[in-house]
């Protein structure tokens, strides 16, 4: 029963360390990565060629009508509304955006700190400054509840190691939302005020922008499972405060907040040996007739 109840505080930090650990890697990938939102962009069929034969526009033989009367050719091409675009494929991150590319296999990449309009890449640097503020403070975190971890042995530090952890993970997951909701905001506005041959003819939320939130949700657990395991520690110590001040009963009785753990007795043990100890130290340092004397010259006085 004694071995139960720090089993599953330690348990509970195991939890705390690896929820953090998840929420570190999602968002670090989330942010180096340019799958935010994907889609499709409408763009003008190019001209075939001799490396191009199909989604193209063939334009056929020059008229000789045409090519008697002028120097530069009429082509026609029987082609008309949307047969005469394509849908090339883009996704677009945080650093970059990339489409497509027409004429060569491969894509072609672009900074979308550039395609943002002028009046909404001051929100984009700050949402940047957000996401990487919110892997700081998840790293110093994760730091905290491995310390924690390796100094269990010891309660009362580990008690203002969890604190701190949980309020060092509450902190990230606000910012982390916040950057989220900002990146957000300025991907619409770029849809609709970005470069036109930029601008989505359809587009969606990607799997980084997806890994983005998980990370928030993971993050939120992890201090959610801190600040419980803070909380029912605290109560615990409290409780067994309360027993070691009334004295220990003859029978165990029953424990409400949980299995009982002997950190707290023994952390009381210790502290009740240390005032004994100062006692005894002051009842050296004063002999009894002279304590008794002063005593008495302070009672008539």
């Amino acid at each position: 029963g004694r071995r139960r109840g720090g089993g599953s505080r330690r348990a509970r930090a195991v939890l705390s360390v690896g929820l953090n650990l998840a929420a570190l890697l999602f968002s670090a990938t989330a942010f180096g990565t340019t799958h935010w939102c994907e889609g499709t962009q409408r763009v003008p069929k190019p001209t075939c060629g001799p490396l191009r034969r199909t989604n193209c526009l063939d334009y056929g033989n020059e008229t000789g009508a045409a090519a008697s009367s002028s120097s530069s050719p009429v082509r026609y091409s029987w082609e008309t509304g949307d047969d005469r675009f394509l849908f090339r494929a883009f996704h677009a991150g945080i650093w970059y955006s990339c489409e497509e590319n027409l004429h060569t296999p491969g894509e072609k990449c672009r900074s979308f700190i550039d395609l943002a309009p002028a009046s909404e890449r001051g929100v984009l640097w700050l949402s940047v400054a957000s996401e990487v503020l919110y892997i700081v403070l998840l790293v110093v975190g994760f730091s905290l509840m491995c310390l924690e971890l390796a100094r269990s042995n010891n309660l009362i530090d580990g008690l203002k190691l969890n604190a701190f952890a949980a309020v060092f993970t509450v902190l990230s997951g606000l910012l982390g939302m916040v950057a989220h909701m900002m990146y957000t905001q300025v991907f619409q506005v770029t849809v609709s005020l970005g470069p036109e041959d930029w601008r989505p003819h359809s587009w969606d939320y990607g799997w980084s922008f997806c890994l983005a939130w998980g990370s928030f949700t993971c993050c939120m657990a992890a201090s959610v499972t801190t600040l419980n395991s803070y909380t029912k520690t605290v109560i615990e110590f409290r409780h067994k405060r309360k027993v070691f001040e009334q004295g220990f009963p003859e029978e165990e009785e029953e424990d409400p907040t949980g299995p009982a753990d002997p950190e707290p007795i023994k952390y009381f043990h210790e502290r009740l040996e240390e005032e004994r100890d100062e006692v005894g130290a002051v009842r050296l340092e004063c002999p009894r007739g002279g304590y008794s004397s002063n005593r008495l010259h302070n009672t008539q006085l």
